[in-house]
């Protein structure tokens, strides 16, 4: 409906769009109301029933109230998209953007919540203190390296899923991705070497994952602004808590103890994995020729990658993915988020594990794959939404599997509900708009 204009003129029409409609998403009933005395069962009295029960079982909570699929989207706003610092106020627009794509990809129930808070503990006492509204945390945009703190403070502390969707969200769709652009090269996850651009949180959580998924950990090599990731960097001995994330990935990637920066980095590895600062020139195409036949480049840096892929593919790289949807092989997080938190919530899970968050992973790849995978399509698009059925089917039987999940239910009858709720926001739209209420 929007698509006819290009570049800057998109910022002119959003603020217009944003004035006339005045926010995004909005609050409506999903029970019948057919006249006053029905309130009688949704309010008092007949709402003392659900409270009583849940008084002597909170796990109910989330059987007899909306928690079940209600996530909120918390951030300071110390880290917005490209925008840097700009506060808790400026973005919320970003925030109730993520809870339109929560409602319209997963079916999710999302409330954005920017929080004015000082420091870290700050942060996560309020997020505590909002654990029994809702059934699952999605942070967002928090500066590096707090936001490693905070993620692993509320996993640990909090009894419903939390995600950062920077570390985790980026991580999974990434390795959905290489999965499949290594199968269309023929390499496997194990032989491969890495070059990792970028020791944010994006970075960082990468180099995890793709680690879990088999990559051998002394074949990564991760740069950050310092050059090389290396056991011997004196910066990294500083008694300084927040380069811990850093200092243990220094102590297992990098086993041939390279020093030097991004083109030392690129040598002869089979991919490289920028996540740093927008482009372009971040990556230049002489390093690309270092790289090893059949070179894979993910250049995730927004609005502008860190190489453009046709200067990338000049220099010899045979797939390329950016974070752009005007380019072959986006990748794009709203192919996580959405599914992940739909699995998670249909089985109530109490974590979002790492296993679950391979499964997802492994599901979009295989999605793709059956499609017919090939250079210019690794991932399904945000259009395919199959492929939300077939993440959420997958993290919430991985949720079961790792016992995280308060409810147990055959995946015969979790496909069933899984595919109706993210439908459902779809056909309401349609008839919404079909009536002119939007």
């Amino acid at each position: 409906m929007f698509l006819t204009c290009r570049g800057s003129n998109y910022f002119d029409l959003s603020i217009k769009l944003h004035g006339r409609y005045r926010g995004k998403i909005e609050v409506i009933p999903k029970v019948p109301i057919e006249s006053m005395g029905d309130f009688a069962v949704w309010y008092t009295p007949g709402v003392a029933g659900p409270c009583k029960a849940i008084v002597g079982n909170p796990d109910l909570s989330f059987e007899l109230t909306c928690r079940w699929n209600m996530v909120a989207v918390v951030t300071d706003g110390s880290r917005v998209l490209g925008l840097g610092d700009i506060g808790p106020e400026a973005g919320y627009p970003v925030m109730e953007g993520k809870a339109l794509l929560f409602k319209y990809l997963g079916g999710v129930d999302a409330i954005p919540l920017a929080l004015r808070v000082k420091n870290v503990s700050e942060f996560i006492s309020v997020v505590k203190a909002l654990e029994p509204s809702f059934g699952g945390i999605n942070l967002e945009d928090i500066a590096s390296p707090k936001c490693f703190y905070i993620l692993e403070e509320l996993r640990r502390i909090l009894e419903i899923p939390v995600w950062h969707d920077d570390q985790q969200g980026t991580a999974l769709v990434t390795l959905a991705a290489l999965i499949n652009a290594l199968r269309v090269v023929n390499k496997k996850l194990s032989e491969v070497q890495v070059a990792i651009i970028g020791a944010g949180a994006a970075g960082i959580s990468i180099a995890k994952y793709i680690i879990i998924a088999g990559v051998k950990p002394g074949n990564i090599f991760v740069v950050d602004s310092k050059g090389i990731l290396h056991r011997d960097r004196s910066d990294l001995k500083r008694d300084d808590p927040w380069l811990r994330w850093k200092r243990e990935l220094a102590e297992i990637t990098n086993s041939e103890n390279r020093v030097g920066g991004i083109p030392e980095a690129m040598r002869g590895v089979d991919v490289v994995i920028a996540a740093s600062r927008p482009g372009p020139g971040i990556i230049r195409k002489e390093w690309i020729k270092l790289m090893s036949d059949d070179a894979i480049v993910f250049a995730l840096a927004n609005p502008i990658p860190e190489i453009w892929p046709w200067e990338a593919k000049e220099a010899g790289a045979r797939i390329v993915a950016t974070g752009r949807s005007d380019l072959p092989n986006q990748i794009n997080n709203s192919l996580g988020f959405p599914a992940v938190f739909r699995g998670a919530l249909q089985v109530r899970a109490r974590k979002i594990t790492d296993n679950m968050c391979l499964a997802a992973a492994y599901a979009l790849a295989n999605y793709a794959e059956e499609k017919g995978i090939n250079e210019n399509y690794i991932i399904p698009s945000m259009e395919e939404t199959e492929a939300y059925i077939r993440e959420a089917l997958a993290v919430a039987r991985a949720a079961m599997e790792d016992g995280v999940a308060r409810r147990k239910i055959s995946l015969n009858e979790l496909r069933d509900e899984i595919e109706k709720l993210i439908e459902r926001p779809k056909l309401i739209m349609k008839t919404l708009i079909s009536k002119k209420l939007i």
